[in-house]
């Protein structure tokens, strides 16, 4: 399946069914999103994948009665690091180094410009940038998700502050962004048979 075909297969499931999803698809997806990009290659979030039933009926009293959160093969929550700066970009640069096998002296330069570039916004401001860091891994997902045949469901409908306390973000420094669960639509999820309504081309793209 090619890419265009695989975003008109997509949807926003209503009704997963309760099919899994084997261990290799849900590692090589996640692997998938692992490669996104990311401002300066820092990925200032986590991927908290949930597969516990009674952690997610604890979700579900802070998802709006959407059980969804419930009834998918897993659930995948996207949480922004809450303290970002000089440590985000040292923790990033130790990566860079070893992969790269340069040594730390080559890259101080870079260490510093990024760090400026990060001192340069307020806290709040820094957080809103970690949240959007995560919305491109899940655009990613969501794609990727598509491509595999793997069904999802993006959504922001919930209650932060519940799922930062039953996922015990606050003591690993995150805040929940973001959530997706994932799976297998129902056979009676008549929103699969939905036509997908999205603006056309010359509606949507502006060519300068």
């Amino acid at each position: 399946m090619n890419v265009l075909d695989a975003l008109n297969w997509r949807y926003a499931v209503r009704q997963f069914s309760d099919e899994k999803i084997t261990s290799a698809e849900l590692k090589g997806l996640l692997n998938a999103v692992r490669l996104s990009p990311s401002s300066y290659g820092l990925q200032p979030y986590k991927i908290i994948v949930v597969e516990s039933k009674a952690v997610r009926e604890k979700l579900l009293l802070h998802s709006y009665g959407q059980d969804k959160i419930a009834q998918s093969s897993h659930l995948i929550v996207f949480a922004a690091q809450t303290q970002i700066g000089d440590t985000t970009v040292d923790n990033y640069i130790d990566k860079y180094a070893k992969i790269t096998n340069k040594p730390h002296s080559e890259l101080i330069n870079f260490s510093e410009h990024m760090k400026s570039a990060l001192a340069a916004k307020t806290p709040e401001q820094r957080q809103v940038w970690a949240h959007q860091q995560a919305y491109i891994a899940l655009g990613n997902l969501l794609t990727c998700a598509a491509v595999m045949k793997i069904d999802s469901c993006p959504m922001t409908g919930i209650d932060s502050a519940g799922y930062d306390e039953v996922l015990g973000l606050d003591e690993h420094g995150l805040t929940t962004s973001v959530i997706c669960p994932i799976g297998r639509r129902h056979s009676e999820d008549m929103q699969a048979y939905s036509p997908k309504v999205r603006f056309d081309y010359d509606e949507i793209v502006m060519e300068i």
